[in-house]
């Protein structure tokens, strides 16, 4: 299994899944952590269409429509050989669309990878749905 976890340095969650830059992807096996790898992650600032203020004119909610499937395609392509997404927020529409590629997004407000990780693999952690914006 690949558990993949959003982050700007490589040893906490970031705060906001979207403004991220990187993925630690860590891979489990029997258990045990076997793998670990950073991945680039595109975010908000890499896309020119990212507009909230239009968004809200427009009436659209925020993370859903056209423009917003498009980014989370491609936030979701970099991890599509994982099962598991870690992040300390996001917002609705893009925790439904990793859902719907079959990627099981988990908000917690464990700041550490490792503990996080750990609560994880041991079935302690929880998903705070009530992060969602």
């Amino acid at each position: 299994m690949k558990i993949a976890i959003v982050t700007d340095d490589g040893t906490t969650i970031s705060r906001h899944f979207g403004r991220a830059a990187k993925y630690k992807i860590l891979t489990v096996e029997d258990g045990k952590i076997s793998g670990s790898e950073m991945r680039a992650k595109p975010g908000h600032d890499q896309f020119k269409e990212d507009n909230h203020v239009r968004l809200e004119e427009s009436g659209q909610r925020h993370g859903y429509g056209q423009a917003a499937e498009h980014r989370h395609n491609r936030m979701a392509e970099v991890i599509a050989d994982c099962q598991v997404l870690l992040c300390r927020g996001m917002g609705r529409g893009a925790y439904e669309s990793m859902k719907a590629r079959g990627i099981c997004p988990v908000v917690t407000d464990i700041v550490s990878i490792d503990e996080a990780v750990m609560a994880y693999m041991e079935g302690s952690i929880f998903d705070q749905v009530e992060r969602l914006h």
